[in-house]
Formats: structure tokens, C-alpha cells, sequence
């Protein structure tokens, strides 16, 4: 809903309904306040201006959730990256979440990467 902040109510979401393995598949709608880590993995950037939500994809679970978002700005062009918090919703945000009910994704810290890395363990 408008000014909800899309990230927290997908963890808030994943939580409520116990989803231990579980992946975004769309999600549409629109923002008024941007907030992304970009791919040098380190800056975080936010952008106060409308977009629309072009897609979200990524992996959810209650130990972490892993969301990439790409959004366009008025003139059509396209930018993305780590779904931080602080993406606030403008008018609405579609999401539609699919449930492994066979699997639990966990998270487990990879020295080699320095990331907690997805493990898909079979119940």
C-alpha cells in the first residue's frame, strides 16, 4: 500500500506465513523513493523521485532474503540493483511469492565469496 516500504513488508510477509523457502515470481507497482546497494556491493544509493517497479526477483526465507529490483524513471530508463530498505511505495506494489514447500533455503557464510551463500536443503 502507498507508503509502505516494500522490502519490509515482504520480510514481514515471509515471516507471517512461514515461508522457509520461497522466491519471488513479479512483482509490479510503483515507488516514490528508491533505495539501492549497486554492484561494487558496497554503496547504497537513494534516489527521491517516482519509478515504476519493472521487476523483483530474487530468493526469501525468514534467515534472509536475497532481492534484486530493476525500476524506470520517467523517461524510461532502467536502473537496478540489491533491494534495500527505503524503497517506499507510491501507488501500489503487486508481488506474487512462490513456495518450495519440499525445500528450506539457509543462508551459510562462504569464505571464499565473503557472503552468506543459499543453501537448498531438501525436508
Amino acid at each position: 500500500m502507498p507508503g509502505q516500504d516494500l522490502k519490509k513488508e515482504i520480510v514481514n510477509l515471509i515471516v507471517k506465513e512461514e515461508i522457509r523457502a520461497g522466491y519471488v515470481t513479479t512483482c509490479v507497482g510503483s515507488l516514490k523513493k528508491v533505495t539501492l546497494r549497486l554492484a561494487d556491493g558496497k554503496s547504497v544509493r537513494v534516489w527521491d523521485e517516482r519509478f515504476e517497479i519493472v521487476s523483483v526477483v530474487g530468493t526469501v526465507s525468514p534467515s534472509k532474503c536475497h532481492l534484486h529490483i530493476s525500476v524506470s524513471d520517467k523517461d524510461g530508463k532502467v536502473i537496478g540493483g540489491h533491494l534495500k530498505e527505503g524503497c517506499i511505495i507510491h501507488t501500489t506494489a503487486e508481488i506474487i511469492i512462490t513456495e518450495d514447500e519440499d525445500r528450506i533455503y539457509e543462508r551459510v557464510y562462504n569464505e571464499e565469496t565473503g557472503f552468506d551463500e543459499l543453501v537448498v536443503r531438501n525436508i
